[in-house]
């Protein structure tokens, strides 16, 4: 990621953010009939919503950064993000616990406090990815954030997988103001 971008990257992939309402836990659906072997491998995240604050001051600076999955024990995943900072490659693990519905998971991260949720609400497998990661309870209660990812860097359907982002986050109450694309930077994010 860019330099100074120090806690954003946290959200990158799971931070979450404040001040937008959000559907009750059971009114928000899933993807039907998600096969999580599929969803498995490596992603980059394209395009991030917030209405927050401080995601407002800083959406100019974001760059890509790329996250693998893998699958744990009992039915968890494995979540691993690398960005760019300053001059290095920041690397930083996950373990996103299965609720019994499938593509809906549950994380904690004892840096950030409380319980978090990430529910995939949009995949094909093979290009993107759209989901909302909140906070449940805890000092960041309510907080909330859509996220594309893609298989490639430079996507062959950009403009429409944009397109479709935009709708999904304006469906999830954000405005044009709150969404960002991200550019890639190459650094960390290219396999070596």
């Amino acid at each position: 990621m860019a330099a100074g971008n120090g806690p954003w990257m946290a959200l990158a992939l799971l931070t979450l953010l404040a001040g937008l309402q959000t559907p009750a836990l059971s009114e928000v659906s899933v993807q039907p009939n998600f096969k999580q072997d599929q969803f498995l491998g490596r992603w980059f995240t394209k395009g991030l919503a917030s209405n927050a604050t401080w995601f407002q001051e800083k959406k100019a600076k974001l760059s890509m950064c790329k996250s693998v999955v893998t699958a744990a024990e009992d039915g968890a995943l494995n979540l691993t993000v690398t960005y760019f900072r300053d001059t290095q490659c920041i690397t930083w693990s996950l373990l996103l616990e299965p609720t019994g519905t499938p593509g809906h998971y549950r994380y904690n991260k004892p840096k950030w406090g409380g319980n978090h949720e990430l529910l995939v609400r949009e995949t094909d497998y093979d290009q993107y990815a759209m989901f909302i990661t909140r906070s449940t309870n805890g000092p960041d209660e309510g907080l909330f954030m859509a996220m594309l990812y893609t298989r490639s860097q430079d996507p062959v359907a950009k403009k429409e997988l944009n397109e479709k982002f935009r709708s999904f986050a304006h469906s999830q109450g954000f405005t044009d103001e709150d969404i960002v694309f991200l550019h890639k930077i190459g650094k960390c994010i290219d396999d070596q």
